[in-house]
């Protein structure tokens, strides 16, 4: 089974840090601090029409030795954890929250929401998910000229960069050759069929076969088939999709109407070959990735995003000519942290240097931690509208 990343991202290309917010001077607070050598975190009060909003900052120095960035996930791609805990684990001395996920299920009673992210996610190169049909997205309407393949990637060489992952693969059998739809998504496109593999994790599989490329609530569908293939050849049939983690050796595929129809006419100890990799139009493969939608390119606030709603944000920025990540989370919900609207964020970024920016999540999924000097451990440091969510990934900042 092929399983490579060949997609080339070009690198971002930022300016000088500055310290300025959309309606005036951002002013920041006196506790700016070290976090780890390379590492510090700053809270800045940024003027609104509604008052002043908090905007927790990470600033990374990239080409510190030793200092790194990377993704945080779960054990599996449909789970959930909190950033905290995803931070503890691997050893991240700070870490902001990620891509939009399926957190609920309202349309569909009685399957249950899968967790996994929207968006396509790499991992120390290896594909683990990709990019849902459009209208099967959670979170705000996407920002102008945005997709939902649009990753914020970091290369082998280091190096962060914005790109567009796509989904590439075939199923080959005694039925023919079939483009293949979807790699762990927790929605296939309609006729399609979805490979599901051992970093699924043991969440049931029904999501996948729900809703259509147009309506997200859309029902589920009535005719869907299921396969495994172990070793290449199929050793198991079931009409309905299954649940319980796929084996190491085994990937699993899930086609609906024409992708079930082709799947039902395999036969036990039929050969068949799934090939897939997640590419760029240039073919330089991704280190890590995850889903971020860009909202300032070239310096400049792409136009047409929304003035007018402010919700708790967060979102990664690049200064100093890709040397210097912002990692970017404001306070949660209340009368005295008003948020930004998509604008303002953007504006914000331009205004703190960056020429190149991305949103995450966010809402109540707007995390940003730090490791906490007296405990070592990573602590929340913006306020949260409500407890601390679990999320589906994250990005991590490392000091090895």
């Amino acid at each position: 089974m092929e399983r490579s990343t060949r997609g080339r991202f070009p690198a971002f290309a930022l300016a000088a840090l500055l310290v300025i917010g959309p309606a005036g001077p951002a002013t920041a607070t006196p506790d700016g601090s070290r976090v780890a050598r390379g590492v510090t975190y700053r809270l800045l009060e940024v003027p609104t029409g509604r008052g002043p909003a908090r905007l927790h900052v990470v600033t990374v120095d990239l080409d510190r030795t030793g200092v790194s960035v990377g993704l945080l996930y779960p054990s599996a791609v449909a789970a959930r954890e909190p950033l905290t805990r995803l931070a503890g684990e691997r050893g991240a001395v700070a870490a902001v929250n990620g891509d939009f996920f399926n957190i609920s299920e309202e349309q569909h009673p009685g399957v249950p929401a899968t967790g996994a992210p929207v968006g396509p996610e790499v991992a120390q190169g290896r594909p683990l998910k990709g990019a849902v049909p459009t209208a099967q997205r959670f979170g705000w309407t996407l920002p102008p000229g945005g997709t939902v393949e649009d990753v914020l990637a970091g290369g082998f060489d280091g190096r962060l960069r914005l790109g567009r992952l796509h989904l590439r693969g075939t199923v080959d059998s005694p039925r023919g050759t079939v483009p293949l739809r979807g790699l762990n998504q927790y929605a296939i496109a309609e006729d399609g069929i979805g490979a599901f593999t051992p970093e699924w994790g043991d969440t049931p599989r029904a999501r996948a076969v729900c809703g259509t490329d147009l309506h997200r609530a859309a029902p589920c569908s009535s005719e869907t088939f299921e396969v495994t293939v172990r070793h290449g050849r199929v050793v198991s049939e079931q009409p309905e999709p299954g649940s319980g983690r796929v084996p190491d050796d085994a990937v699993v595929l899930l086609g609906r109407e024409a992708g079930a129809r082709h799947l039902r006419g395999l036969r036990e100890g039929d050969r068949v070959r799934v090939d897939y990799r997640l590419a760029d139009r240039d073919g330089l493969p991704p280190r890590w990735a995850l889903g971020a939608s860009p909202i300032l390119l070239d310096g400049r606030p792409l136009t047409g995003q929304d003035a007018s709603r402010r919700e708790p944000r967060a979102a990664a920025a690049l200064t100093g000519g890709g040397h210097t990540l912002l990692l970017v989370a404001t306070d949660g919900r209340s009368d005295d942290a008003p948020g930004l609207t998509m604008r303002e964020l953007a504006d914000t970024l331009k205004d703190l240097g960056a020429t190149t920016a991305v949103q995450l999540d966010g809402g109540s999924s707007a995390t940003m931690v730090t490791r906490d000097p007296s405990t070592g451990r990573p602590a929340v440091r913006n306020q949260l509208d409500g407890g601390e969510r679990p999320i589906a990934n994250g990005i991590g900042v490392f000091v090895r």
